[in-house]
């Protein structure tokens, strides 16, 4: 997956970013976890893509928008 449109899925979830070193670092209100990405060759490592949507279902956050 391209690495900015999973920054901009996180983004539209309500997620704050910030960025330390190559670490691209993303919470949000109400999750106790952190989700911690680093691109690589312009795209996310497959791994983080499932976190991303493991939290997305545990937290069912699919189809919202901030």
């Amino acid at each position: 997956m391209n690495f900015g449109d999973l920054r901009h899925v996180l983004s539209q979830l309500g997620f704050q970013e910030r960025i330390k070193g190559g670490h691209f670092i993303f919470s949000r209100e109400g999750m106790v976890e952190i989700i911690n990405l680093q691109p690589v060759g312009g795209k996310a490592k497959g791994y983080q893509v499932k976190q991303v949507r493991n939290l997305i279902v545990k937290y069912k956050l699919a189809g919202e928008k901030s």
